[in-house]
């Protein structure tokens, strides 16, 4: 798949020129903190039609317009703008996303943070990069361990029961971060700069990329049922430097949840 990736990362950073241009609408998606910009509509247009040239007989799951067609033996899972909050704002921690999944596992994941000019890379079995440069997850402990995780921006009725699990991993472990974007929390990870990570609801386009990019890097990514977080549906997501420090947060959340909320 070497030159398919070389392909993906070609055409997501072409496609990074329709984020950082000047100008750009804003719209909610049914509340203020769920808002979609012209350009990650632009960007998801533009990704769409060239992975279609790309693998005409490809699907794809992309977190805009309600776009799912899975039906396929390959799947592109898109998030054009992971961290819209942030681009709307100035923020620059944000990225495109893309996952190809094959026949349910992912398969090859790109992230691109243009303003960062950092692009994450992994191919399955073939190890995580950074701007072509081989990383890894970190060895540290978990007592020595930053946490990224958040509090269930769009489902605030939860965000209780998040205070609760983020109270007890940061009592036994080192601090917490948030940034605002999931793919460039998981993709930090992967290069070794946090161990640890929580999150109370996520959708698939916003860690199958990067989900990919942390295991090839070392990591371990679960969720709530200690299985691969799906690829379908929302998903609670745990996430740590080692298997160990992953089933750590894991039995954290269970001390507080015996199902899903959702």
């Amino acid at each position: 798949m070497d030159s398919l990736i070389t392909s993906v990362q070609d055409i997501v950073r072409e496609a990074s020129s329709l984020m950082v241009k000047n100008g750009f609408s804003v719209k909610e998606k049914g509340s203020l903190e769920n808002i979609v910009t012209s350009s990650d509509l632009a960007v998801q247009h533009f990704l769409t039609r060239r992975f279609r040239e790309l693998l005409p007989e490809s699907g794809f799951l992309c977190e805009e317009e309600d776009l799912s067609d899975t039906g396929h033996e390959y799947v592109w899972i898109i998030d054009p703008i992971d961290g819209t909050a942030n681009y709307a704002r100035g923020i620059r921690e944000c990225a495109i996303s893309v996952a190809l999944v094959r026949n349910g596992t992912p398969w090859l994941g790109v992230v691109y943070s243009p303003w960062r000019g950092d692009m994450w890379s992994a191919e399955r079995g073939c190890g995580a990069f950074r701007n072509g440069e081989p990383i890894h997850a970190s060895s540290r402990s978990f007592e020595d361990g930053i946490l990224f995780t958040a509090m269930s921006t769009y489902r605030k009725e939860f965000a209780k029961l998040c205070d609760e699990i983020i109270f007890d991993i940061y009592m036994e472990s080192n601090d917490f971060r948030r940034t605002g974007s999931s793919a460039v929390e998981l993709c930090l990870m992967a290069e070794g700069q946090a161990e640890l990570y929580f999150e109370m609801r996520l959708m698939p386009w916003d860690y199958a990329a990067a989900g990919l990019i942390l295991e090839e890097a070392g990591g371990t990514i679960l969720g709530f049922d200690a299985a691969p977080p799906s690829l379908s549906k929302p998903s609670l997501v745990v996430a740590g430097n080692t298997e160990e420090n992953c089933r750590r947060v894991l039995a954290t959340v269970h001390r507080h949840l015996d199902v899903l909320p959702y």
